[in-house]
C-alpha cells in the first residue's frame, strides 16, 4: 500500500536544517520513527538508523561513540519504552529507568557530539490529570499526574527539562514536542496492549468476520478523545525541526476530538460491520476530556492533512495487508 505523505506548509521561511541535512532517528521501527523516516527521506534528509541490536540506547558509552561516529546534523529522539495501563502500573520501575536511560544516553551523546538540532519527543500524559481544556503548554507542572502512568510521565518531563536545561547551560539548539493520542501504519493492533483506535478497528473487523449481531463495548461512549495520524505528525516534527527554536514543549495534535461512541460509528463504517453496538457502562470510562491546545503549532503555519476516516481507513488496510488477509 502507498500512502501519500502530507505536504508541508506553503510559507517559504528559512530552514533551521540544511537541504539533504543527516538526520538519526532514534526508535525508527516503531510507530512514530518509521514515520518520521518515511517523512525525512521524502523531504530529501539523509536519514540515520541503528536497530536495537547493534546500538543499545540506555548504553550511555556506546551511545556517545556511535553519534561522535556518525555526527548527525540533527537527532530526533523517538525512541521510549512505551506501554498501556496495565504495564505502566506493573512496571513503573522500568518505565521510568529505561527512559531517563535512553533520555541521559541520546541527549547528553548528542551535545557531546556537537549535534546541532535536537527534537524530544514526549507525550501528552505529561499533563496534570485534571489540566484544563483545551490543554495548554503552560499547564505543564500545575498538579498532579495521572497515577497509572506517572513513572512513565516523569520520565517525559525529565526530558523536556533536559532539553531545556542544554539550551539555557550551553545554548543548545534543542526542542521538544508533545504528542496527542497516535495511530497509523506500524501501530500495535494486540487486544491486550493496544490503544482505543487499533483496538476497535481489530473488534470490529473481527466481528464482521464472524458475524457477531453486537460488538460490546467499555464505558458510555462518552469521553472526548483527540487523535492524530502519524504521518501529520511526522511532517509537524519536521516543521518544527526546520523553523522553531524555542525552549517552551511544542503540542502536535489535530486540535479537534469526538466522543469514542462517534469513534466507534466511524470504525464501524470503514470496517463494514453492520451489527450493533452496545455499551458496558458498569465499566469506566476514564478522564472525560483529553484535547491539546494546539495554538503554538498552528502559528507556525502547521495543519493536519488527513481526516480522521480517511486516516482509519488507511489504517485498516496496512492492518489488513499485515495480515494477509482480505476486506
Amino acid at each position: 500500500m502507498t500512502t501519500d505523505l502530507p505536504g508541508p506548509p506553503q510559507e517559504s521561511v528559512p530552514s533551521l536544517l540544511r537541504p539533504g541535512a543527516r538526520v538519526f532517528v532514534a526508535g525508527h521501527r516503531g510507530l512514530v520513527g518509521s514515520a518520521l523516516v518515511r517523512r525525512l527521506a521524502a523531504d530529501g534528509y539523509e536519514v540515520i538508523t541503528r536497530g536495537r541490536d547493534r546500538l543499545d540506547l540506555c548504553d550511555a558509552v556506546r551511545t556517545g561513540a556511535f553519534l561522535r561516529e556518525t555526527r548527525p546534523d540533527a537527532v530526533v529522539l523517538a525512541a521510549a519504552k512505551v506501554g498501556g495501563i496495565m504495564a505502566n502500573s506493573t512496571y513503573p520501575v522500568q518505565f521510568i529507568e529505561d527512559n531517563l536511560r535512553i533520555q541521559l544516553s541520546v541527549i547528553a551523546g548528542a551535545h557531546a557530539a556537537g549535534v546541532e538540532r535536537l527534537l524530544f519527543l514526549g507525550s501528552s500524559c505529561i499533563y496534570p490529570k485534571l489540566a484544563p481544556q483545551p490543554i495548554p503548554e503552560s499547564a505543564l507542572l500545575t498538579g498532579p499526574l495521572e497515577p497509572t502512568n506517572e513513572a512513565y510521565a516523569l520520565a517525559k518531563i525529565a526530558g523536556i527539562v533536559q532539553t531545556q536545561s542544554y539550551r539555557r547551560q550551553y545554548g543548545a539548539s534543542y526542542i521538544s514536542a508533545m504528542p496527542t493520542n497516535l495511530y497509523g501504519p506500524g501501530d500495535n493492533f494486540d487486544l491486550a496492549t493496544s490503544h482505543v483506535l487499533p483496538a476497535l478497528i481489530r473488534r470490529f473487523h473481527e466481528a464482521r468476520q464472524s458475524d457477531a449481531p453486537a460488538v460490546t463495548l467499555w464505558g458510555s461512549g462518552s469521553p472526548r478523545r483527540e487523535f492524530l495520524h502519524v504521518d501529520d505528525l511526522a511532517a509537524a516534527c519536521v516543521l518544527l525541526l526546520e523553523r522553531y527554536d524555542g525552549d517552551a514543549p511544542v503540542n502536535v495534535g489535530s486540535g479537534k476530538d469526538l466522543t469514542i461512541r462517534e469513534l466507534a460509528s466511524v470504525i464501524a463504517n470503514v470496517t463494514c460491520y453492520q451489527g450493533r453496538v452496545d455499551w458496558d457502562t458498569a465499566k469506566p470510562d476514564g478522564t472525560p476530556r483529553k484535547l491539546l491546545d494546539v495554538s503554538r503549532l498552528s502559528s507556525l503555519g502547521f495543519e493536519p492533512q488527513i481526516p480522521l476516516r480517511d486516516g482509519v481507513a488507511r489504517t485498516y488496510a496496512w492492518w489488513l495487508e499485515q495480515q494477509g488477509a482480505q476486506v
